[in-house]
C-alpha cells in the first residue's frame, strides 16, 4: 500500500480514486454511490461524538476492508479536518501513524499458499491523502506504514504451517527479519543448550525429530541496561503425550506467535533506529509425542538449577520460557517481558479482545496498560498474589508445571504466570508475563483478515519507545 498526498480537497481528487465519505449512519451502512461522475464509498460510523480512540482504529480498518470488498484499488480520504473531535488530543504524527498502521494491517491477507487470481489480489494499492497534511503528519504516515508492515510480517510468520516452520527455520526467520539491520543474531543448538544446562527446553524437545534452537537477537541502539523480550517459540504443539483433542490441535502452528512478535519487535526497533538497547530471546521446540517424548511424572532440571515435576506435557511453553528467563540474567536487564500463547484459560477468562498481563510490579503494570491503550494491542491484568504460589510447589521436585488435582482447571492463566514467577523472581529487575493466547488470531469485529492477529508487536514497540528504568 502506497500513501500519497495532495493539498487540494477530496472533491478535486482524480476520477480514478474512489472517495471515502464517513457518515453518522449506523456502522452497518456501507455503499458505493455515483455523484457528478465520481464514485464515493460511504461508510457509517454512528454518532461522531461516540467515536473513541478504540473505535477510531476500527473505523480506519473498516475503510480498507470495505474498499477491498468493493474492489477499490485506489482510494482518497480527506485529512484537512478531523471528523472526530476525540482525536484532536492526538499529535499529528501520532494520528498519521495510527491511521497508516491500521490501514496497512487491514489490507493484509495471508495468500502464501494460494494461487494468484488473473486480476491479482483485491488489495488497496494507493491511498491519496487529500487536504493540507503537515510534514510531521506525513512522517507519521511513513512510520505507521513501517509498523503496519512489521505487524503483517509477524502475521505471515505465525500463519505459516508447522510443516514449514520448525525450530531451525524459525531461527532462520529471525535472521531474515533482521537482515541488513544492526541486530546481532546468535543461534544455540542442542549441544550448546546441553552444555549450558537448559534441561527444561531439551526435555520438551525430546519427543520430536526436529532439533530445538535458542535464538538471541541483540540490538544496541542506545546506552544503559537492555530490555529483554522472551517469546515462546513452540512451532507446533501437539500437547505431547497429553495429546490435544481434535478440537484443540488445529492452529497450534501458531503457538510460536510470541516468538514471532519478539522477532519483529526487535527488528522494528532497529529499523526505526530507536535509541534503546533491546534483546530478544527465542526458545524454540516442537512438542510432539515421539517415543523419546518426556512423560507425565518426569522431572526436568532447568537452567536455574530448580527441578520441575511434569504433570502435564501440554504445559510446555512455561518450561521453555523458564530457561529463557534464567538466561536473561546474563544481560543484566532493566526489565524483562515474556510473551506467549500460554493458556486456553486466558481465553476463557478474557475472551478474544485482550491479552492477559501478570506481574508483581504495579508500576510496570501501569506502564504496560497505558501503552496497550495507545498502541491498540489491549491487555488486562490478572492477579499474581502470594495465595496462588502453593499451587505450583512440587511434591517430588522443587516446582510442578501445573497444580494437578481437582482444582487444576481453575485459574490456569494465573498458574502459568505463577510458575514463571518462580524463575523471574531471581531477576534483579521488573518482570511481566503477557499471555497472548486470546489475541493469537483475529476476532470477529476486528476488521482484520482471518488468522494471526500480529499481537503484541505494536505494544512492544510502544513499550520499547517509552520505557525508562
Amino acid at each position: 500500500m502506497k500513501f500519497t498526498f495532495k493539498k487540494e480537497g477530496i472533491e478535486n481528487a482524480p476520477k480514478k480514486y474512489v472517495r471515502i465519505r464517513l457518515t453518522e449512519e449506523p456502522k452497518s451502512a456501507r455503499r458505493q454511490v455515483r455523484d457528478s461522475g465520481v464514485t464515493w464509498l460511504e461508510i457509517g460510523t454512528g454518532p461522531r461524538t461516540d467515536v473513541t480512540r478504540r473505535k477510531f482504529l476500527l473505523i480506519c480498518r473498516t475503510i480498507i476492508r470495505e474498499a477491498k470488498k468493493q474492489k477499490c484499488r485506489n482510494i482518497a480520504v480527506q485529512m484537512s479536518e478531523s471528523p472526530f473531535p476525540q482525536m484532536d488530543a492526538m499529535t499529528l504524527p501520532e494520528l498519521g501513524s495510527r491511521i497508516a498502521e491500521n490501514f496497512t494491517m487491514a489490507d493484509f491477507e495471508f495468500t502464501m499458499f494460494k494461487t494468484k487470481p488473473k486480476n491479482g489480489w483485491d488489495n488497496v494499492e494507493e491511498v491519496l491523502i487529500c487536504g493540507d497534511t503537515p510534514k510531521d503528519m506525513q512522517k507519521g504516515f511513513a512510520q505507521g506504514a513501517i509498523i503496519g508492515d512489521a505487524v503483517n510480517a509477524c502475521r505471515i510468520l505465525s500463519n505459516t504451517p508447522g510443516g514449514d516452520i520448525t525450530p531451525t527455520t524459525l531461527a532462520q526467520a529471525a535472521k531474515d527479519a533482521t537482515k541488513g539491520l544492526p541486530v546481532k543474531v546468535t543461534v544455540l543448538g542442542k549441544k550448546e543448550m546441553a552444555r549450558l544446562g537448559m534441561g527444561a527446553i531439551l526435555g520438551v524437545a525430546k519427543g520430536s525429530t526436529e532439533a530445538p534452537t535458542f535464538t538471541i537477537l541483540e540490538y544496541k541502539g542506545g546506552k544503559g541496561a537492555p530490555m529483554v523480550l522472551a517469546g515462546k517459540g513452540v512451532t507446533f504443539d501437539s500437547g505431547g503425550l497429553n495429546l490435544k483433542p481434535t478440537s484443540g490441535i488445529y492452529e497450534m502452528h501458531m503457538d510460536m506467535s510470541g516468538a514471532a512478535s519478539v522477532i519483529h519487535a526487535v527488528a522494528l526497533a532497529a529499523r526505526l533506529k530507536l535509541k534503546r538497547n533491546v534483546v530478544g530471546l527465542i526458545p524454540s521446540v516442537e512438542n510432539m509425542p515421539g517415543n523419546q517424548a518426556y512423560r507425565p511424572g518426569d522431572i526436568l532440571k532447568s537452567l536455574s538449577g530448580k527441578t520441575i515435576e511434569v504433570l502435564d506435557t501440554d504445559a510446555e511453553g512455561r518450561l521453555i520460557l523458564a530457561d529463557a528467563l534464567t538466561y536473561a540474567k546474563r544481560f543484566k536487564p532493566s526489565v524483562v517481558l515474556d510473551i506467549a500463547t500460554l493458556t486456553g484459560a486466558a481465553v476463557s477468562a478474557l475472551g478474544l479482545h485482550a491479552s492477559a498481563l501478570l506481574t508483581r510490579d504495579d508500576a510496570l503494570a501501569e506502564t504496560l496498560s497505558r501503552d496497550a491503550e495507545v498502541s491498540g494491542d489491549y491487555i488486562w491484568r490478572l492477579p499474581l498474589w502470594d495465595e496462588y504460589e502453593d499451587r505450583v510447589k512440587g511434591e517430588f521436585a522443587d516446582i510442578k508445571n501445573v497444580p494437578g488435582g481437582s482444582t487444576s482447571r481453575y485459574g490456569g492463566a494465573i498458574d502459568g504466570g505463577m510458575f514463571l514467577w518462580q524463575f523471574a523472581k531471581e531477576l534483579d529487575c521488573p518482570w511481566a508475563h503477557l499471555d497472548i493466547a486470546p489475541r493469537m488470531t483475529s476476532a470477529s469485529g476486528d476488521e482484520l483478515s482471518p488468522g494471526a492477529a500480529g499481537a503484541p508487536v505494536r505494544l512492544l514497540l510502544r513499550f520499547i519507545e517509552q520505557w525508562t528504568s
